[in-house]
C-alpha cells in the first residue's frame, strides 16, 4: 500500500464529519429506542468541532499531531461518554504514530490497534454488553490476526471492518447492559446499538481514505 500522509488524514477526519451529519438522524432513531435519542446530534457536534480545528491546521504534517488535535476537541465538545472514549483512542493512537509524518502499514496497524484497545480500556466494556466495542473488540482482534499473517494493511483492516460490522449486527439480539438502555431490559432486543454503529462508520470511512481504496 502507499504510504499514508497527514492530507490522507485529515481527509479521513473530514469524511467522518460529513458521514456524521449525513446518519445524524438515523443514529438518533436508533438511540430513542434505547437511549436519550441524542446519539447522533452528540457525534454531530463533536465531528463538527474536530473539521472546524482542522481547518486551522492546514499546515500540520505530523499525524500524529492530528490524532491529538481530534481527540483532545471531540472531548471539549462533547460531554458525554462518548467524548472520552473517542478521546483516549485517539490519544493512544497517537502515541503508536508518535512524530510521523508518513505512515506505513506498521504504523497504520499500530495506530488502530491502540486505538480501540484505548476505547476498550477507557469503557471498561466487554463484548457482548451491546455497546460499541461489540464493533471495536472483534475489528482489534481481526486486524491483529489478519496483519501478522498477511503483513498487508489494506487487506487486514478490510477483514477488520467486515468483523466490526458482524458486530454491529450481533446488537440487535444482545440484551443491553451498560449505562440508561440497560434498565429496559428485554425491551433493549430486537434494536442495533447506536453507539456500535457509529464506530463502524468511522471504521469504514477510513478504510475509504486509504490510497487507491476502493470499497467492494
Amino acid at each position: 500500500m502507499s504510504m499514508y500522509y497527514a492530507a490522507n488524514f485529515r481527509d479521513f477526519l473530514n469524511t467522518v464529519t460529513e458521514t456524521m451529519e449525513q446518519e445524524k438522524d438515523y443514529l438518533c432513531e436508533l438511540d430513542r429506542k434505547l437511549g436519550d435519542g441524542d446519539h447522533g446530534v452528540t457525534m454531530s457536534i463533536g465531528w463538527q468541532a474536530i473539521k472546524k480545528e482542522l481547518a486551522q491546521q492546514q499546515d500540520e504534517l505530523d499525524c500524529s499531531k492530528l490524532a491529538i488535535l481530534a481527540g483532545k476537541t471531540f472531548l471539549e465538545a462533547v460531554g458525554s461518554s462518548v467524548g472520552p472514549l473517542y478521546a483516549t483512542g485517539f490519544l493512544r493512537g497517537a502515541k503508536a504514530i508518535k512524530g510521523k509524518e508518513a505512515l506505513n502499514d506498521a504504523d497504520l496497524t499500530a495506530f488502530w490497534l491502540a486505538f480501540m484497545s484505548g476505547v476498550k480500556e477507557r469503557g471498561q466494556a466487554e463484548v457482548g454488553e451491546k455497546t460499541m466495542i461489540d464493533t471495536l473488540e472483534p475489528a482489534r482482534i481481526a486486524l491483529e490476526n489478519a496483519f501478522a499473517e498477511s503483513g498487508n494493511f489494506e487487506e487486514a483492516f478490510r477483514v477488520a471492518v467486515t468483523a466490526a460490522e458482524v458486530g454491529m449486527i450481533s446488537t440487535i439480539d444482545l440484551l443491553s447492559k451498560r449505562g440508561r438502555s440497560s434498565r429496559l431490559g428485554d425491551r433493549s432486543l430486537g434494536n442495533q446499538d447506536p453507539g456500535a454503529t457509529s464506530a463502524h462508520l468511522i471504521l469504514t470511512n477510513f478504510l475509504v481514505s486509504l490510497p487507491e481504496s476502493v470499497l467492494d
